[in-house]
């Protein structure tokens, strides 16, 4: 079982709260609050985002880079965490 699965529940909550906070965003620009607010929103949607990925990182580090049984399996796992890294940074 893959550990997404493992942790749908988890991961879920934090995508939907994640979705809460883009909202209220949104409900700020179209109220047109000040600049000041609708940056502090941004923020906290980029930090939740942020730990959402960490997570999901750890994860796959642990689960397909640290832990697989044979090294074909830990080579395809450090791969697509590279490919996985050189999209984040772009």
């Amino acid at each position: 079982m893959s550990h997404v699965i493992k942790e749908k529940a988890k991961l879920l909550a934090r995508v939907r709260r994640i979705k809460g906070q883009v909202e209220a965003v949104e409900r700020a620009l179209e109220a047109e609050l000040g600049c000041a607010d609708v940056l502090q929103l941004v923020a906290s949607v980029r930090g939740a985002v942020g730990g959402l990925t960490a997570e999901l990182m750890e994860d796959h580090i642990r689960d397909h880079v640290l832990a697989p049984a044979d090294a074909t399996e830990r080579q395809r796992g450090g791969e697509e965490l590279i490919d996985v890294i050189r999209t984040y940074l772009k």
